[in-house]
C-alpha cells in the first residue's frame, strides 16, 4: 500500500524570516493523521532569509538530521561544535541527555533552503551522551543510485544513527532507475526534495512524500532534476508518549 502526502497538503508556517512546510505535525500545526511514520517524526522543509536563523534552543533524546538543498547553514552547539553546511554535506546531531544549538543563515544576500528531519532514537539509546557527526557526499555518489547516508552501524561510509533505520539519497534524471527491496518487517517513506520522479508508477513532484506499507519493493524512475530521500524504517505505527 502506498499513501501519498502531497506537498500542498502539508502544514504551513510563515514567520517572515522563515517559510516552513511540515510533512508531519509540528509546533502549532497538528493533524492527528500525520503524527509521524514509524520512527520518522519530523520532515520540515525550511527556507530561512539572509542573515536570519534559529536562536539557541534545546533538544533531548532525538536524532536530528539536516540536509541543505540550496545556500548554507551555520551550526553551533553546546558540545562545542561549529560548522557551516552546504549542499552535499550531511549533518546528524544525536541529542541524547540534552544539547542546545543554533542554526543561522550566514549569507547577507541569499536564503538557505534545507530539510530538518527528526528520527526517534531506540529505547536503548534514550539518555545516551549527545554526539555530533558530519560528512560530505559528492554528487556523483548519489547520481543514479541510492547512497546510504545514515545507518544503525555507520556502514558504507554513512553516519551512525541510534535507531533501526536507514536513510538514502538519490539524484535521478531521464532513464536512471533505482530500487530498494522491502522485507515484510519494513516500511519506507519517500520524500521528493527537488524536481520530479515516478515512484512505483506514481508521479511525484517537489515536496511530495509517500508512505509505503506491505510493498515488496520501491522503484524510483523517470526523474526530472530529482533529488529524493528514502527512509527504510521498522514496520510499526508511530506511538508518541
Amino acid at each position: 500500500m502506498i499513501e501519498i502526502r502531497k506537498a500542498a497538503d502539508r502544514g504551513v508556517a510563515e514567520h517572515g524570516w522563515l517559510s516552513s512546510r511540515h510533512t508531519f505535525s509540528f509546533a502549532n500545526y497538528f493533524d492527528p493523521e500525520q503524527t509521524g511514520f514509524s520512527d520518522l517524526l519530523v520532515i520540515n522543509d525550511d527556507r530561512v532569509a539572509a542573515g536570519q536563523g534559529f536562536g539557541r534552543h534545546p533538544h533531548r533524546d532525538m536524532e536530528i538530521f539536516s540536509y541543505v538543498l540550496e545556500g548554507a547553514l551555520e551550526h553551533r552547539d553546546s558540545m562545542g561544535n561549529g560548522s557551516t553546511i552546504v549542499p552535499g554535506d550531511v549533518q546528524l546531531m544525536s541529542a541524547g541527555t540534552g544539547v542546545a544549538h543554533s542554526e543561522f543563515n550566514p549569507s547577507a544576500d541569499h536564503p538557505v533552503h534545507f530539510l530538518q528531519i527528526w528520527i526517534l532514537p531506540s529505547e536503548s539509546a534514550l539518555g545516551a551522551q549527545p554526539r555530533y557527526q558530519q560528512m560530505h557526499v559528492n554528487p556523483q555518489e548519489k547520481r543514479g543510485q541510492l547512497r546510504l547516508m545514515l545507518s544503525p552501524d555507520g556502514s558504507g561510509s554513512s553516519l551512525a544513527l541510534r535507531q533501526d533505520a536507514r536513510v538514502y539519497a538519490a539524484q535521478l534524471d531521464g532513464d536512471e532507475t533505482v530500487s530498494l527491496a522491502l522485507p515484510s518487517d519494513r516500511y519506507a517513506y519517500v520524500h521528493v526534495a527537488q524536481g520530479e520522479v515516478t515512484l512505483n508508477g506514481i508521479r511525484l513532484t517537489a515536496g511530495d512524500g509517500a508512505k509505503l506499507r506491505e510493498e515488496a519493493a520501491l522503484t524510483l524512475a523517470d526523474g526530472d532534476s530529482a533529488e529524493v530521500l528514502v527512509f527504510d524504517l521498522r514496520a510499526r505505527e508511530t506511538t508518541l508518549k
